[in-house]
Formats: structure tokens, sequence, C-alpha cells
């Protein structure tokens, strides 16, 4: 059976040198999801008792992977829903900024009053799609929202592919999938490096969830 982890202290486990100013707006998240999940279906109805793990931390599974990011690091976040992973994303890393992009202007809508809450001024939110966002940015990030090959395909003008930035990976697309990926990664005509989330978290949910980088090198 799998532990309640329906807290705060389920992040604070695996990032345990968080601000007091971080802490708090994790601590936050909780309440503000179930609240607004009451009246917008933004999460699963099933997983409004494990929004720290399936969802907050989850998240974080990428800074996990990205470790420190470089003052003024940008992240475009496609196709986030009510917030995730862009929302955790930007509270772990206050240095770089954010744009949250969604087709659903509800959910967007959702993901704005959440930031606004919890004290977020490092994000920007856009109803659209990535062929209306004209920006580009060090890495898009997504979670669970089309196949891998389309994603790369939608998110490739958005990605600085000069950025001078001296973080631990380049350029590119960093996103959580889950299940067999075998298909979906033969489909993409670029290098991709899968990580299993349980390479940095323990619980028994991420057993199947991963974390794919698709490195966009300049040409």
């Amino acid at each position: 059976m799998e532990r309640n982890t329906d807290s705060v202290d389920l992040v604070t486990r695996y990032f345990d040198s968080l601000e007091p100013q971080a802490r708090e707006a994790f601590a936050a998240l909780g309440d503000l999801y179930r609240d607004w999940n009451a009246k917008i279906n933004v999460i699963s109805r099933a997983d409004t008792d494990n929004i720290y793990c399936r969802h907050v931390l989850h998240s974080l599974a990428l800074a996990a992977f990205f470790g420190p990011l470089a003052d003024g690091t940008s992240l475009m976040d496609l196709g986030c829903g009510g917030g995730f992973p862009g929302i955790p994303l930007a509270i772990m890393y206050p240095q770089c900024r954010f744009h949250l992009i969604d087709r659903i202007g509800k959910k967007i809508k959702v993901a704005q009053s959440i930031a606004e809450a919890v004290g977020l001024t490092n994000v920007t939110f856009q109803h659209g799609d990535s062929g209306e966002c004209h920006a580009r940015f060090d890495y898009v990030v997504s979670r669970a929202v089309m196949p891998l090959d389309g994603l790369v395909k939608a998110c490739s003008r958005n990605i600085d592919t000069a950025s001078p930035r001296p973080n631990r990976y380049g350029p590119g697309l960093v996103c959580l999938k889950g299940g067999d990926l075998t298909e979906e990664i033969a489909a993409v005509r670029r290098p991709v490096v899968e990580i299993p989330v349980t390479d940095f978290f323990s619980e028994p949910f991420f057993d199947t969830k991963k974390v794919v980088y698709v490195p966009f090198v300049k040409r």
C-alpha cells in the first residue's frame, strides 16, 4: 500500500536545503490545488489525496535532473495545465524565468491564481500553443502532453540553441513521461536521454516514470 504522501514533508525529504520562503510556498500548494480542483478539474479527482507525490514531487524530478541553474535561465512549460511542472519549478528556482502556456484558458487562470497566491514573481502566462509563442528559452519542459516526436517538433522554434548560460545540460527539451518509451524515442531524429525517476525518488509511484532529455545543439 502506498503510504500517505500528501504533505510538504515529502518535498523537504529530498530537498532539505530549501529557503523558508520556498518551503512555505510548497506547503501552500496542497490546499490551493484541492480548493481549485473542487471548482475546476485541473488534476485527476483520484489524485487529490496525493498532490505532493503525484504532482509536486513528480514535477521536481526535473529539478533533481537539472541540479543548480544559472541566474536568468529561461524555461517554457508547454501544456502546463494547472501549473505542473512549471509552478513547482518556479518555486525551486526563483532566479530563473518561467513562461507557462496552455490551450485551455481556465487551466491557465488556475495556474496564474496559484502563482499569485504563493507570491511567485518569476512566472508569466499565455493562453495558446507553442506556435503562438515566438520567444526562445534555454529549456522547454513538459509533462505528459503528447508523443515525444510531436513534442520535439512543437517546441523546436522555442529553444535558444545558442544560449551561453553555464548550466549542467545544454539547451533542449526536458519532459516527464511514463511507461515504455521505446517507440516514442525511435521516432525522434535527435539524441534522446532517458533517466528513471527512481534514480532520484524512491516512492513506488515513480517506478514507471522517466525524465527525458532531448538536447538541441546549435547547427
